[in-house]
């Protein structure tokens, strides 16, 4: 089945019928969950052979009423439905490598100044391009990892994020969330494919998630990180889209004023200055002694 029609059945799935006042129970006789397709056609106000043609691929130019219609009847979200237009509408596919990605100077100096406050850039497929002392110490310490390892879903499935993040099971499905609205973007990206077969071969977590068809982009939350120096805290974060290249995105994370975490947050602010003037103290007699 072709990923539009997976994505379907899944929300299809995932409907009660009672909500829609159809009939339920042993007197319905139902051999899967949710919706059936012919009432999913009958809600969406399509006919049943347009609907089962759209879940198998073979519809070209699906209006934006069609596609209005059925995200409605399965209640889909902002970030589904995008999803749903993006697969369902395919952009023209392009044949020309991309570009690696670089961060401008500008950005990497904003970085710089932001002393009290874990930032990072990151790229395509959750690839972190940039970051400032402090995200190394709350993030990662990407300074030290191999460049194919600075990315989000390798850190939280295929290394330490069950350790790092108490509340894994929801960092992990906006991981995915993330992951599978770059791919309804970008569905012919190798460099994609091979991520999600790494991550499918190295967590059952991420392989479990992953067919559930969580979609949802990277924009504010909070979340509980995990530190060998002060314990648990709680962070919040934002993510700003840079409006001259859509697939960069600055995020910050920050605590609440007067908070336990906003303390934790100043300690590791502090010891990473510390550890940032012991290093240029190092390199500074180094060149006295030279």
């Amino acid at each position: 089945m072709s990923e539009l029609g997976e994505f379907l059945r899944t929300r299809r799935a995932a409907i009660r019928p009672e909500d829609y006042g159809l009939l339920a129970g042993p007197a319905a006789r139902r051999r899967v969950p949710g919706l059936r397709r012919e009432e999913l056609a009958l809600l969406a106000g399509i006919s049943i052979d347009y609907y089962v043609r759209l879940e198998q691929g073979r519809t070209r130019n699906v209006s934006d009423e069609v596609l209005e219609a059925v995200a409605d009847a399965l209640q889909l979200g902002p970030d589904e439905r995008v999803y749903l237009r993006n697969l369902a509408r395919p952009a023209p596919r392009k044949r020309h490598t991309p570009r690696p990605q670089r961060v401008r100077p500008g950005l990497r100096r904003l970085l710089e100044c932001a002393h009290d406050v874990p930032a990072f850039v990151l790229g395509r497929r959750m690839d972190v391009l940039a970051w400032n002392p402090l995200a190394r110490l709350v993030v990662a310490d990407f300074d030290r990892l191999p460049p194919a390892d600075r990315n989000i879903a390798r850190l939280v499935f295929l290394h330490d994020g069950p350790e790092r993040y108490p509340e894994f099971e929801a960092v992990a499905k906006e991981v995915v969330g993330n992951l599978r609205s770059y791919a309804g973007r970008h569905p012919d990206d190798p460099a994609m494919a091979t991520l999600i077969g790494e991550l499918s071969l190295g967590s059952v977590e991420f392989t479990r998630l992953w067919s559930g068809f969580t979609i949802r982009e990277k924009a504010h939350g909070s979340k509980v990180i995990r530190h060998p120096a002060v314990g648990e805290f709680r962070l919040e974060y934002e993510t700003l889209q840079l409006p001259d290249d859509p697939e960069q995105m600055l995020v910050t994370y920050t605590a609440a004023a007067g908070s336990d975490s906003e303390t934790s947050l100043r300690l590791l602010a502090g010891l990473g200055a510390g550890a940032a003037d012991g290093r240029a103290a190092v390199r500074r007699s180094e060149r006295i002694f030279r």
